[in-house]
C-alpha cells in the first residue's frame, strides 16, 4: 500500500515523468538495440558463410550443413541463457549496477572478436566464431533482468508498463537494423568488386572481398554497446535495491533525490517491516506461496513464445524465397543473396516486427498486460493456423503478397502481444530480493524455448520443403495456444506499486492473518 512504503519508494512511484525517465529507457534500451542486432543479424550472413566456406554447388549453394547452421545460430542461445542465470542471480547478490556494465564489456570483446574469426580450415572458422558467439549471447543474456530490473525499479507506477515495454521495443530498432547494415555493407561489397554477367559463374561466385562483409557485419555489433557504457556506469543503483536490501535508506534518499530533484526523508526506522516482509529466499515454502503461480506462468509462457518467435526469425531466409521476396539460390551470387535476405528482413522487420512493439509501448497502460499477452497469443495462432493450412495456395506466385501480409501480421501480434509482455511481467510480480533471479529465470525458460526453435523447428525446416514448412506453422499455432492458457497464471499489475504487487509492503501479510483469524472463527462457530 502506498501509505505502508518508504518516501523514497512513494517518491519514485508517483513522480512526474521527466528527463531521467528517458534517459533510463535510452540507457537500459541501448543494450537490447545491441542484443538484437548481435542475435539477428546472423540470419543476414549464415547462407554467405555456406558459400564461402561449404558451398558445394547444387541447388542452394550457400545451404549450411545441418550441424555447422544450429551451431552458427543457436550456439548464442545456449550463451544467452547462461548469461541470464548467472546475471540474472548476481544483479540481486550484488546490486544491478555493480555487474550492469560487465554484460557491455562482454558484447563489445566479444562482438570484435566474432568478425576476427579465422583459422586454417572453414570447420576452425566456424568453430572460433561459436566460441565468441557463446560469451557474446553470455553478456546478451546479463542484459535482460538487469535492464528489466533496473527500469521496473526506476519507473513511477503509473507509467512504469510502458517504460520497461520501451526498453524492449528497442529490439525491435535492433533487428531493423541488422537488416539495413547488412543491406549496405552488401550493397557496397557488390558495387566494389560486381558480379559476373548472369551464368553458372555468376551464381557460384564469391567476390574475393565477400569474406569481409559477414566480418563488418558482426562487428559493427559492438558499436552502439560502447557507446553506452560511460552513461550506464554513470546510473546510480537502484533506489529499491539500496534501501531494501543493502538497508541504507539515507543513501537510497540521497541517490534518487538527486535523480528526481527533490528532498526525500531517509526514514530508516521503516526499513526493519520491509526486510521482515522481504526476508524469505527463493526456495521456501513461503515463496511458491506466494508467487509460485506466477514463476509457472511467466516461465511456461515465455518459454511457448520463444518456441515460435525464434522459429520464425531464425528461418526467415528458408520461407523468404517461398514468399517471392528474395529470388531463389540458384539466381544470385553470395553477396546479392545476402542482399536479398537482409532486405526482405528488414521490410518484415519495419512493417511488421517494429509497429507491434510500439503498440505495446501506447496501449499497455489501457488494455493491461494480461490482456495484451491474451489477445497476442491468440492472434498469433490464428494467423499460424491459416499459413499452415491453406500453405499450399498461399505459397504460390500470385498469392505470395497475402502470404507476407499474413507473416508479417504474426509478427506484429508477437511484439503486441507476448514477446513485450513476457518480459515486463517478470519485473513487477516479484520482490526486490528476488526480482531479478525470476526475471531470469523466466527469461531463461524463454531461451529454452528458443533453441528448440534453433535446433528443432529450423532444423525441421531447413531444406525448405514446402510440406514441412507447413507442419511447422501448425506446430507453432499450437504452441502459441498454449502460451493463451498458461497467461491464466499470471495477474495484471498495472496501476499499483511494486511493493503492493510483491507484498514487501505488508499487505500480503495482512491479508493472510485476516484470512486465517476469518478461518480460525468459521471452525470455531462449526464445532457448537
Amino acid at each position: 500500500m502506498a501509505s505502508n512504503n518508504l518516501s523514497v519508494l512513494e517518491a519514485l512511484d508517483t513522480a512526474r515523468t521527466q528527463w531521467y525517465h528517458a534517459k533510463a529507457i535510452i540507457i537500459a534500451g541501448s543494450g537490447f538495440f545491441t542484443d538484437a542486432y548481435d542475435l539477428f543479424c546472423i540470419t543476414t550472413v549464415s547462407k554467405l558463410l555456406g558459400r564461402l566456406y561449404f558451398s558445394n554447388g547444387g541447388s542452394d549453394p550457400g545451404k549450411l550443413p545441418t550441424h555447422i547452421n544450429n551451431a552458427v545460430t543457436g550456439v548464442a542461445l545456449i550463451g544467452t541463457l547462461t548469461g541470464q542465470l548467472v546475471f540474472g542471480w548476481l544483479g540481486d547478490k550484488l546490486g544491478r549496477k555493480k555487474v550492469y556494465g560487465v554484460t557491455l564489456i562482454l558484447m563489445v570483446i566479444c562482438a570484435l572478436c566474432s568478425g576476427l574469426s579465422f583459422g586454417y580450415t572453414p570447420k576452425a572458422v566456424i568453430g572460433t566464431l561459436c566460441f565468441f558467439r557463446f560469451w557474446l549471447g553470455f553478456g546478451i543474456g546479463g542484459d535482460y533482468p538487469l535492464s528489466a530490473t533496473i527500469m521496473s525499479e526506476y519507473a513511477n507506477k503509473k507509467t512504469r508498463g510502458s517504460f520497461i515495454a520501451a526498453v524492449f521495443a528497442m529490439q525491435g530498432v535492433g533487428i531493423i537494423f541488422a537488416g539495413l547494415v547488412s543491406m549496405i555493407v552488401s550493397s557496397i561489397f557488390l558495387k566494389a568488386n560486381p558480379a559476373p554477367s548472369f551464368n553458372e559463374d555468376h551464381v557460384l561466385s564469391t567476390q574475393s572481398n565477400a569474406d569481409f562483409a559477414w566480418r563488418i557485419v558482426l562487428m559493427l555489433g559492438a558499436l552502439p554497446a560502447l557507446l553506452t557504457y560511460y552513461w550506464r556506469m554513470k546510473m546510480p543503483e537502484t533506489g529499491r535495491y539500496t534501501a531494501i536490501i543493502e538497508g541504507n535508506a539515507m543513501q537510497a534518499a540521497s541517490d534518487m533525490g538527486r535523480v528526481l530533484d527533490i528532498e526525500i526523508k531517509a526514514e530508516q526506522e521503516k526499513l526493519a517491516m520491509f526486510k521482515s516482509n522481504n526476508d524469505y529466499p527463493i526456495r521456501s515454502r513461503k515463496f511458491y506461496k506466494r508467487h509460485g503461480r506466477h514463476l509457472i506462468g511467466t516461465m511456461t509462457t515465455w518459454f511457448l513464445l520463444d518456441i515460435a518467435f525464434y522459429s520464425q526469425n531464425l528461418t526467415q531466409k528458408d520461407i523468404f524465397p517461398v514468399m517471392g521476396l528474395t529470388k531463389k539460390a540458384q539466381q544470385v551470387n553470395a553477396l546479392e543473396e545476402m542482399f536479398e535476405t537482409s532486405r526482405a528482413m528488414f521490410v518484415i522487420a519495419m512493417f511488421g516486427t517494429f509497429p507491434g512493439y510500439w503498440f505495446t509501448v501506447a496501449f499497455i497502460e489501457k488494455i493491461g498486460r494480461y490482456y495484451i499477452q491474451l489477445m497476442g497469443f491468440f492472434m498469433m495462432s490464428v494467423f499460424m493456423f491459416i499459413m499452415g493450412i491453406k500453405y499450399e495456395y498461399l505459397a504460390t506466385e500470385e498469392n505470395r503478397w497475402l502470404f507476407a501480409g499474413l507473416y508479417g501480421l504474426t509478427f506484429f501480434f508477437a511484439n503486441f502481444g507476448p514477446n513485450s509482455t513476457t518480459f515486463v511481467l517478470p519485473a513487477e510480480l516479484f520482490p526486490t530480493r528476488v526480482r531479478s533471479t525470476c526475471h531470469a529465470m523466466s527469461a531463461a525458460a524463454g531461451k529454452a524455448g528458443a533453441m528448440v526453435g534453433a535446433f528443432g523447428i529450423q532444423t525441421y525446416t531447413l531444406n525448405g520443403e514446402k510440406s514441412k514448412i507447413k507442419k511447422a506453422m501448425i506446430i507453432l499455432a499450437v504452441t502459441n495456444m498454449l502460451g493463451f492458457f498458461f497467461t491464466f497464471l499470471v495477474t495484471e499489475t498495472k496501476g499499483r506499486s511494486l511493493e503492493e504487487i510483491s507484498g514487501e509492503d505488508g499487505s500480503k501479510d495482512k491479508a493472510e492473518a485476516e484470512a486465517e483469524a476469518s478461518y480460525r472463527r468459521r471452525q470455531g462457530l462449526e464445532s457448537y
